[in-house]
């Protein structure tokens, strides 16, 4: 299981409590580099702090460089597991990726976008952007339900904020279809 962003001790936000294999860090901030909240029931999970190429257990990962907010350098993840190409944007400021970032993210199947909070991406240009990566299914995060970023969002993807799910399961066969697909997963 891997996570990804969780807030540390210092952060306003309420941390979830789980074991994870796995942690990638997007930005050094307390608000996303709680990787100690996700060491949980004797996991301590290997963790991933910025650029790179990683393998960890056969898996590859690909940290690209980005700009963050507060000019701090944020880290967008690409990886693959069980088929399924995933992309992280992180705490992502510019909406406009450079050409060279768009060609290394390349295929898209799953994309967590952030559409709120301070500094990030705004929900129209968070879509926007989201579409032209072309992805099968879009994640929204970094928002708070019931937040005015959230619902805009939504709206800009013509989706009801009454779709949410608690938990999302996927397999490749899952993806068969789906283009630009909105998926909320709920805030615990």
């Amino acid at each position: 299981m891997a996570a990804f962003n969780p807030p540390s001790k210092e952060s306003n936000f309420k941390a979830s409590r789980f074991g994870a294999d796995l942690a990638m860090i997007s930005i050094n901030h307390k608000d996303f580099n709680g990787a100690e909240a996700v060491s949980y029931a004797n996991k301590t999970p290997f963790i991933i702090e910025g650029p790179g190429e990683y393998e960890i257990g056969g898996n590859f990962i690909l940290g690209l460089s980005s700009e963050g907010p507060g000019g701090l350098i944020n880290t967008i993840y690409t990886f693959v597991i069980d088929g399924i190409r995933f992309c992280h944007l992180g705490a992502l400021t510019n909406a406009e990726l450079k050409g060279e970032i768009n060609e290394e993210i390349g295929i898209v199947d799953v994309l967590c976008v952030p559409i709120g909070g301070d500094g990030t991406l705004k929900p129209k240009e968070a879509f926007k952007l989201a579409n032209s990566l072309e992805p099968k299914i879009i994640i929204p995060v970094m928002y708070d339900e019931g937040e005015e970023d959230l619902k805009t969002f939504l709206k800009e993807a013509g989706v009801s904020a009454n779709s949410a799910v608690d938990k999302l399961i996927l397999k490749r066969k899952d993806l068969e279809g789906k283009e630009g697909e909105v998926i909320v997963v709920k805030v615990s």
